[in-house]
């Protein structure tokens, strides 16, 4: 699901870390929100007002989250965070105006003013995109949103220190 796997490997740092994932899909989902409507005509979710989510050590909020079903077997197609979009995973956070998850791509993409924070570095850009199968990120930019990184170095401490 959607929040399964945003910030898993880290969506612009490429941790190897695998076997949370699978951990993650066992645990259950809490979603809070203000409101929820349900549309079985045109099967979706749409929770709206606060909305919180949470599976095992990560958290989705956004100020509205549409889920879309298929029609055959009801499984999630597609989910659409739009306001304040906020994905928190230890010390990754994600944060965008937009966030996209597409099961069958198996993408999720952060648009308008995307960050990715990992402790003090961080990675933003015009968009990006996770690629969940391949653990991988494509950050974008435009002429007028260049793709920017602040990675802080941390060989001297670790030198010193022997760790």
């Amino acid at each position: 699901m959607f929040i399964c796997g945003l910030l898993l490997t880290g969506i612009a740092y490429g941790s190897p870390v695998v076997s949370p994932a699978l951990e993650r899909n066992d645990n259950p989902i809490y979603i809070k929100s203000d409101q929820l409507l349900t549309d079985t005509k045109n099967r979706t979710a749409t929770f709206s007002g606060k909305v919180t989510a949470r599976q095992g050590d990560l958290a989705l909020y956004a100020d509205r989250m549409v889920v879309h079903y298929a029609a055959e077997g009801g499984n999630v197609e597609r989910v659409e965070c739009t306001g304040t979009v906020r994905i928190v995973q230890k010390n990754r956070t994600g944060t965008a105006g937009n966030a996209v998850y597409d099961n069958k791509q198996g993408t999720i993409v952060l648009k308008v003013n995307p960050k990715v924070y990992q402790g003090e570095d961080m990675i933003s850009g015009s968009e990006i995109t996770y690629y969940l199968a391949d653990q991988k990120s494509i950050v974008t930019g435009t002429p007028k949103t260049r793709v920017e990184a602040v990675i802080h170095p941390k060989g001297k401490q670790d030198a010193a220190t022997g760790h």
